[in-house]
């Protein structure tokens, strides 16, 4: 038999899909299957690739023709999300079930002298209040002065909130460095009071030889690197006690934030070193949060006797008696009553009048 007439025999009995091997090669062009041979050229399909055909049978029993693989699209990678760091949280944080007030003040008496009735209205209020002192307020006379001092304050603040009882002492290290004893009053979770014992800068802003003549004034304005605690605390420098109080703010979330006049203001001439440089650290510090400076109230502190005087009554009354509990453990102001209060010099002057001023009105030179 020719080679022809068996390739006309293959054709009639094999489907026009198969190819032999030996007698045709299988091409793919332009998408059509086309067996080419000796005599020439046949069509067999369109190749599609939307599917993949099962493999053909061949007559022949070592021939199989495999399917045309379709071609899968590349995999579209999945980015790997980046994770958010962990901010931890600050030692300071404390819950409030309301709106918190933020008290900072260089001394132990400068809340209640100048700062009420501010604070002792929040506490009326149902408000929390968070106070805290940077210096010891030692007057070069050691701790025990400053124990006194700070009993004083305690008391002062139970007459405010309207209870007596015992205060639990946490001494807390906050992430910026500075570290401070907290007391907050046992079943009254809105008050805290926290101290941080930097020496007592003096009226004259020299200190005192005790505590070697440093004060916040030299620190701010880089003659010393740190300060030291006199209750030996770790030393901080300006960048530690500016992300401290920074810190506190972030951890508290007060919608107010009370303080002395900084330095640069018209009403800061006269007043006590301390306290301007007091100011001048949480006007820096928080004064440029858009969310906190809003809220800051300067107040007026020693200036504020050539002032005119902005309380009587009720008001006048709730305030001295608050700082007369003070006085009974300073033994540098006591005073017996109401009355012996208010004739103290400057002090019942002081205890008269209550400034507080916006960023507006500080009249900043």
């Amino acid at each position: 038999m020719t080679l022809e007439s068996r390739w006309t025999r293959l054709r009639a009995r094999v489907a026009p899909s198969v190819l032999i091997a030996g007698l045709a090669v299988l091409l793919v062009i332009g998408g059509s299957i086309v067996v080419s041979s000796a005599f020439g050229v046949w069509p067999l399909g369109v190749a599609r690739n939307d599917a993949a055909p099962a493999p053909i049978a061949s007559t022949s029993p070592d021939v199989t023709i495999a399917p045309i693989p379709s071609v899968a699209p590349t995999p579209t990678p999945t980015p790997t999300p980046t994770p958010t760091p962990v901010v931890p949280a600050s030692p300071a944080a404390q819950p409030c079930d309301g709106d918190t007030v933020l008290t900072i003040w260089a001394h132990p008496d400068d809340d209640i002298i100048f700062g009420n009735p501010s604070i002792s209205d929040a506490l009326a209020a149902g408000e929390c209040v968070r106070t805290i002192f940077l210096t010891a307020g030692d007057a070069g006379r050691g701790l025990g002065y400053v124990h006194s001092r700070e009993l004083g304050i305690l008391r002062a603040y139970n007459h405010m909130r309207g209870a007596d009882g015992f205060w639990d002492s946490t001494v807390l290290t906050l992430t910026g460095g500075l570290r401070v004893e907290r007391l907050s009053p046992q079943g009254d979770p809105r008050v805290s009071v926290m101290f941080a014992r930097l020496p007592d800068g003096n009226i004259t802003d020299e200190g005192f030889d005790s505590t070697g003549h440093a004060t916040l004034s030299k620190l701010v304005d880089g003659a010393i690197a740190t300060l030291t605690p006199i209750d030996s605390g770790p030393a901080v420098d300006r960048a530690q006690l500016s992300a401290s109080l920074a810190e506190l703010a972030a951890a508290l979330h007060p919608v107010r934030t009370l303080t002395h006049v900084p330095r640069g203001s018209a009403y800061a001439p006269g007043d006590h070193p301390d306290h301007s440089v007091v100011g001048t650290l949480v006007r820096d510090s928080l004064g440029r949060d858009a969310s906190l400076a809003p809220g800051i109230r300067y107040l007026v502190g020693y200036p504020s006797i050539d002032l005119p005087r902005t309380l009587d009554g009720a008001a006048l009354d709730a305030k001295v008696e608050t700082y007369r509990i003070y006085a009974q453990q300073d033994d540098v102001v006591r005073c017996a009553d109401r009355d012996a209060c208010l004739k103290t010099r400057k002090f019942g002057e002081w205890l008269r009048r209550s400034y507080p001023l916006s960023e507006a009105d500080l009249r900043m030179s």
